[in-house]
């Protein structure tokens, strides 16, 4: 059998040996191979045991990072091959071309930079080329992500702002922040964004703010392991929900207002009756197996998607607005919830907390993102298998994502015998009647411990 080092090769190795046999004290050892390899002291002199030492270490070391790298290119690899065979051509002509099928890829378009901490959240306008994000440095930023300039810095909280969202009826489109200084902040961008109506209620930080349907409430979030409904023409408190027992997280209306979905520190995911008087928990959700950091209602648009994952032959009615349900935990799962209670389906792939969910427009896919910095695309259409990965997204966690609301287009449009611009949702007989209703715009945001605001774009 020939030798797989040369003479060369094979005498520096063994000087190598020698010098980390010496140097850890294993004298004997050290003089043993001496005798059999004839490097007496004419041969392998203090000098030389100088040049050598260390150098297996250093060797050893570098194997260690190279087998690393390997493994970092062989995930790499895998990811784009799983990518690659749930791809034909023509699907990948018509993903560039169709919104309902566009998913984000790297490099992001930009990477916008001016926070000086981390970034803990986001929200697009609804209308206009703005987002907003905020920050542990106690600001949130105004950009324009179509040109990737700063527009505005606004100032006001005292501490961490954890949460924001734009809304509000038709033409009165208030920008909500809330903070662990325990306020929750008005700013009107019609009005240069200037501070109209601080609400104070919440005895611990305020950890996520929503707009409720197209009215002017909104709904808090808080460690003090309530939910408040606001009005936020009046500031006033008007509903109070308890029942979560310990640090309530995240909160997501339905797109009607009806039903609110929240989780928290107490493993719990709940469904809460939003139309009474004093709402009641509908629905509570046992699974995870650590804090829950985040929870999206699944669009109508998704059920045709995720109704087999339920056994159902058919999909459930669009008028029906609560029907599915994802969240995302420190236990580095997802889990696709129906509106009985039943886990569907969990999803497994991140290697760390997941921060944020965001389903796709058209239904077909939900994205998370993770503090493994990367950025997950689950395909509901084949049993949420993931089917596209974007590593290294950021440098560092990922906290936040958001993706550009939708723009309905000006048609009237029947909702539950009502016209448009009222509080009920949007009946349609298909998803494809649904679809072609709205103006899906293909931008995401996201941004991290890094400081940095990510826009991914068509």
């Amino acid at each position: 059998m020939s030798p797989l080092l040369t003479n060369r090769q094979a005498e520096e190795l063994h000087k190598s040996i020698i010098a980390y046999l010496s140097t850890s004290n294993l004298l004997d050892t050290a003089a043993v191979l001496r005798a059999e390899l004839g490097a007496g002291e004419d041969v392998f002199d203090i000098n030389t045991m100088k040049k050598y030492n260390s150098l297996l270490e250093k060797k050893w070391t570098s194997v260690v990072r190279l087998q690393k790298k390997i493994m970092d290119l062989e995930g790499r690899m895998a990811a784009l091959q799983s990518e690659l065979e749930n791809a034909t051509p023509s699907s990948l002509r018509g993903r560039n071309q169709d919104p309902t099928s566009w998913l984000p890829r790297l490099p992001a378009r930009y990477s916008l930079e001016s926070h000086r901490d981390t970034i803990n959240c986001i929200a697009f306008h609804p209308t206009f080329t703005s987002v907003a994000s905020g920050s542990d440095d106690y600001t949130i930023k105004i950009w324009d992500w179509e040109l990737g300039d700063l527009e505005k810095t606004l100032k006001g909280h005292t501490r961490t702002v954890l949460d924001i969202d734009y809304g509000g009826p038709k033409g009165g489109i208030l920008l909500a922040s809330c903070s662990s200084d325990l306020a929750i902040k008005l700013w009107d961008p019609a009005d240069e964004y200037k501070n109209v109506r601080t609400l104070l209620g919440h005895d611990h930080s305020v950890s996520a703010v929503r707009f409720v349907s197209s009215e002017n409430l909104l709904v808090s979030a808080s460690r003090d392991k309530s939910l408040r409904v606001w009005d936020a023409a009046n500031g006033y408190c008007v509903k109070t929900l308890r029942g979560h027992t310990n640090w309530v997280r995240d909160v997501c209306p339905s797109i009607d207002g009806r039903f609110l979905l929240s989780v928290g520190d107490d493993m719990t995911v709940r469904l809460w009756d939003n139309s009474l008087l004093n709402p009641e928990c509908k629905l509570e959700m046992l699974g995870h197996e650590n804090k829950i950091e985040c929870c999206a209602i699944a669009p109508p648009t998704s059920y045709p998607y995720i109704a087999p994952l339920a056994g159902l032959k058919k999909p459930l009615p669009t008028s029906s607005t609560a029907e599915f349900m994802a969240t995302g935990s420190r236990d580095k799962t997802i889990k696709l919830w129906d509106a009985r209670g039943t886990c569907l389906k969990t999803l497994v792939g991140h290697d760390n907390w997941v921060r944020a969910l965001a389903f796709h427009p058209s239904g077909k896919y939900l994205l998370s993102v993770s503090d493994d910095r990367s950025l997950r695309c689950w395909d509901l259409t084949q049993e949420a298998k993931c089917v596209k990965i974007l590593n290294e997204a950021h440098e560092r966690f990922i906290t936040c994502l958001r993706w550009a609301p939708v723009i309905i287009n000006e048609a009237p449009a029947v909702h539950d015998g009502e016209t448009e611009g009222q509080n009920s949702t949007l009946k349609t007989e298909g998803t494809e009647a649904n679809t072609s209703k709205m103006q899906i715009r293909c931008v995401i945001a996201t941004g991290g411990v890094d400081s940095k605001l990510r826009i991914f774009a068509n």
